[in-house]
């Protein structure tokens, strides 16, 4: 079953772009195809989500772009990792770590 974005990723498609570019530049193709392949479809990004949330990074300056050439030689907008950005992918993960820790907790919990 595939989830869907607006469900699972309020929040933390940010978070996903910041790491997927955490590996170097990519086009904004090649971070939705990272994150759907790295979890075996269960997350698809769609562009209308995607897109929006890479310019709310380059406007918080988290990440800068650039015009390049994608694998298939066609012009594409490469986004890279600026150093604010590396450092809010570090919080990004910590916190992540806590809040599904937290989740977990709950979930497993037995009935008294």
């Amino acid at each position: 079953m595939r989830a869907k974005p607006a469900h699972l990723l309020q929040g933390t498609l940010e978070a996903l772009a910041l790491k997927s570019l955490s590996w170097g530049p990519r086009h904004g193709y090649a971070i939705g195809r990272w994150i759907e392949e790295l979890t075996e479809g269960t997350l698809a990004i769609e562009a209308g989500s995607l897109y929006p949330a890479l310019y709310r990074l380059e406007q918080k300056q988290l990440i800068e772009a650039e015009w390049g050439t994608s694998d298939q030689g066609r012009p594409a907008k490469l986004y890279r990792l600026t150093t604010a950005g590396t450092e809010q992918l570090k919080r990004e993960v910590q916190t992540w770590r806590r809040f599904s820790w937290a989740i977990a907790k709950v979930l497993d919990a037995k009935s008294a």
